[in-house]
C-alpha cells in the first residue's frame, strides 16, 4: 500500500499517476480542503505526528511513502523521514521544478530578513506566516496579508492579530489586490506559479522579496527524488513493482538522448584526464545520467560505455515493441566550425533509417530522427555545456542502432518511406503501456467523473494536443469534462450512451479522422492504417484534385489541398465519421470537430 502526503499541485499530479494503476492507496492532507477526485485512493484528513504516522503505516501495511507536500512544510518532511528510517519504508520525494534565481529579486532565508526600508508590503506567504511578519508592523511598515478566502484561513489570520483591513484574498494566483511598495513571495517553483507572480509584480513596479525554499537534506537513507509524473511512475514501478499491472518504458528518443549525454560526459572527461586509459576513464563515469524530458522533468536513465561511444539499452516496459532490448549508441565528436554549422549537429549512423518521402519533420535524405528527440538531445547537451567557461568547439552527435536495419523490417517504416533502419521517435520521452481492458476502464472512470461534475457537455479528444485546441471553444467547462479516448472512439461513445450523457463533442485530428471515416472505431495502427483509396473517394466527393502518390501521412493533405477547398474536405470527412459514430449515441447530440496541426477547427 502507498501513502501519499499531498494537498499541493504535486499531490494532485501524484493522484493522477497512481490512479492509472487501478490499485488502492491512501492520500493524506492536513486541512482536508483540497478538491480532488479519488477513485482508487482513500482520503485521510488531518495532521499526523510521528507517532500517529508510524502507527498508521504499521497497521495499514504501508510499503511506500510519496512525499508530495509543500516544499516549505519542513516539519512534515522531517516526520516522514523519521518514520521512514524507523520502519525501513522507502520515500519518493516529489519535488518542484524551479527557475534560476532572478538577481533583480531580493532573496532572504527567513522572515526576520525582510528589509525594513519600505513603507508597505503585500505578503503572499500564507496565513501561517502572519505571526512571523507581525514584528514588521512595529517598524512602521503597513503589511497586507493575502490569504485564501475561506473561514478557516480568516479565523487563523485573526487569531494571529491580523485585522480586516489588512486581509485581502485570491481571485487568481497572480492577482495583486492592493497597492503596496513591495511584495513578499515564497520561492514556490514553476508549479506554484512563481514566475507568473514575479512578472505580475514587475508589471506593477513593485520591489520583489522572495523567501528561499528550504534546503531539504536527505534525512533518511531510503529517499529518492523525482520532479514530474513520469519519474514518479517509474520510481513506484521500481520500488513497488506489483502496484502497476503494466510497467512503463523509454522511447528510442529518450535512449538516444541518454546515450548522447553519456557520450558528452565521456568526451569532457577525456579532455580533462591526462591518463585516458579505458579503465581510468570509465571508472569515473556515471552508470546513470539525468535526462530532461520535453515536459521539463528529469529522470535518471541507465547507460554504458564503449571505447569511443556511449549506449543506452531500450527498455520498452510492458508495451509490445520490437525495439525492446536494442542498444542505442551515440558518438559525440568535436568538429571545426564550417560555415553556418550549428553548435550541436545531429546525424544518423548505422541502423538509423533515412526519410525518403515528404511529410515528416525533416525532408527526404535526412536521418529518421524526429523533431522531439533532436530537441531533447540539444537541450540536454546545452544544459551540460552551458556552465563551462571554455565551451567545446561545435559538436557532431551521431546516433546509431547496430540492430536497426534488421528490426526495421518488422515495423511500418518501409511502408512509410523510412529506409535502412529504425526511426528515433518519442514525444513525451516515456511509453505508458495499457492493456485494452485497462485503458477502456480508465476511460469509463473519466466519463463517470465528467458526468458527476455536472457539466452540460463532455468533450472527448485523442490526447493533450487536440484537447488544448478544443478547450478554447469551451472555456467555461470544468477540467473533468475533457476526456482522452486514445484510439478507442467507439468504446468511448458507447460508454457515453450507457451513462446517458446528453451532449458529446468529439475532437479528432486528421490521422485518426481518415481511419474513423472509413469505419474504424478503434484507430490504433495495429488495427487500422491509412486507406489511400478511400481518401481519394472522399476527395472526389468534395470535388478536390490532389495527387496522393507521394503521401505517407494523412496530415500532408493540409498542405496539398487548396485553402479554399479545406472546409469542403473537412465537411466530407466529418459526414463519414458521423455516419459511424452517431448510431453509438442514439439518445445524445454529437458534435464532431476536425482539427489541423495548427489548431484550426472545422465543424
Amino acid at each position: 500500500m502507498i501513502l501519499v502526503f499531498g494537498g499541493t499541485t504535486e499531490g494532485r499530479k501524484a493522484v493522477e499517476v497512481l490512479e492509472e494503476a487501478g490499485t488502492p492507496y491512501y492520500y493524506s492532507t492536513k486541512m482536508g480542503e483540497q478538491d480532488i477526485a479519488l477513485h482508487h485512493g482513500s482520503r485521510l484528513d488531518g495532521a499526523m505526528d510521528a507517532g500517529a504516522m508510524r502507527l498508521f503505516c504499521q497497521e495499514d501495511g504501508i510499503r511506500l511513502i510519496v512525499d508530495a507536500a509543500h516544499p516549505f512544510a519542513l516539519q512534515l518532511h522531517q516526520t516522514i523521514a523519521e518514520v521512514s528510517e524507523t520502519l525501513n519504508i522507502p520515500v519518493i520525494r516529489y519535488e518542484r521544478i524551479y527557475p534560476p534565481r532572478d538577481p533583480d529579486i531580493t532573496w532572504i532565508d527567513d522572515y526576520s530578513q525582510v528589509p525594513t526600508d519600505i513603507h508597505s508590503l503585500l505578503a503572499t506567504t500564507g496565513v501561517q506566516s502572519i505571526g512571523k511578519l507581525k514584528p514588521l508592523e512595529d517598524t512602521g511598515i503597513k503589511v497586507f496579508y493575502r490569504i485564501l478566502d475561506r473561514e478557516s484561513s480568516i479565523a487563523m489570520a485573526k487569531k494571529q492579530g491580523a485585522t480586516n483591513d489588512q486581509l485581502c484574498f485570491y481571485e487568481d494566483a497572480n492577482d495583486i489586490p492592493v497597492e503596496a511598495e513591495a511584495i513578499l513571495l515564497k520561492e514556490s517553483g514553476i508549479s506554484g506559479g512563481f514566475p507568473e507572480k514575479v512578472e505580475a509584480a514587475k508589471a506593477r513596479g513593485m520591489r520583489i522579496i522572495a523567501l528561499k525554499r528550504p534546503h531539504l537534506s536527505p534525512l533518511t537513507s531510503h529517499l529518492s527524488f523525482v520532479n514530474g509524473p513520469y519519474g514518479l511512475r517509474r520510481a513506484v514501478e521500481k520500488l513497488l513493482p506489483e502496484f502497476y499491472p503494466l510497467h512503463s518504458g523509454l522511447t528510442t528518443g529518450t535512449c538516444a538522448t541518454a546515450a548522447a549525454v553519456a557520450a558528452t560526459l565521456q568526451l569532457l572527461k577525456k579532455e580533462a584526464l591526462d591518463d585516458s586509459s579505458f579503465f581510468t576513464l570509465h571508472s569515473s563515469l556515471p552508470n546513470e545520467v539525468p535526462v530532461i524530458l520535453p515536459d521539463g522533468e528529469t529522470i535518471m536513465v541507465p547507460v554504458g560505455y564503449g571505447d569511443d561511444y556511449a549506449y543506452c539499452v531500450k527498455e520498452a516496459g510492458d508495451d509490445p515493441d520490437v525495439t525492446n532490448g536494442i542498444e542505442v549508441r551515440a558518438i559525440v565528436e568535436q568538429t571545426l566550425r564550417l560555415g553556418e554549422r550549428e553548435m550541436i549537429t545531429i546525424e544518423g549512423g548505422e541502423g538509423v533509417g533515412t526519410f525518403t518521402l515528404p511529410g515528416f519533420d525533416y525532408p527526404p535524405g535526412e536521418a529518421a530522427i524526429n523533431k522531439a528527440p533532436r530537441e531533447m538531445i540539444r537541450h540536454n547537451l546545452q544544459t551540460i555545456l552551458s556552465p563551462l567557461t571554455s565551451p567545446l568547439s561545435p559538436l557532431v552527435v551521431t546516433i546509431s542502432v547496430p540492430q536497426g536495419a534488421e528490426i526495421a523490417r518488422r515495423t511500418f517504416n518501409p511502408r512509410l518511406g523510412i529506409e535502412g533502419g529504425i526511426s528515433i521517435i518519442g514525444v513525451s520521452g516515456i511509453v505508458k503501456p495499457f492493456s485494452e481492458e485497462a485503458f477502456v476502464d480508465s476511460i469509463r472512470k473519466c466519463m463517470t467523473v465528467a458526468q458527476a461534475s455536472g457539466s452540460e457537455r463532455v468533450v472527448i479528444n485523442s490526447g493533450g494536443k487536440s484537447e488544448r485546441f478544443v478547450k478554447a471553444l469551451y472555456p467555461n467547462l470544468p477540467q473533468q469534462a475533457f476526456v482522452e479516448y486514445g484510439n478507442y472512439i467507439g468504446e468511448t461513445l458507447k460508454i457515453a450512451h450507457e451513462l446517458g450523457i446528453p451532449n458529446i463533442t468529439l475532437g479528432v485530428m486528421l490521422g485518426k479522422a481518415v481511419k474513423l471515416a472509413a469505419g474504424h472505431l478503434d484507430t490504433h495502427s495495429r488495427k487500422a492504417t491509412m486507406d489511400k483509396a478511400f481518401i481519394q473517394q472522399m476527395l472526389d466527393e468534395a470535388r478536390i484534385t490532389v495527387d496522393l502518390s507521394t503521401i505517407t501521412l494523412a496530415r500532408e493533405l493540409w498542405e496539398k489541398i487548396p485553402q479554399e477547398k479545406l472546409q469542403d474536405f473537412a465537411t466530407t470527412i466529418i459526414r463519414h465519421c458521423d455516419a459511424y459514430c452517431r448510431p453509438l449515441l442514439p439518445n445524445g447530440r454529437l458534435t464532431i470537430l476536425l482539427i489541423d496541426d495548427e489548431g484550426h477547427i472545422y465543424h
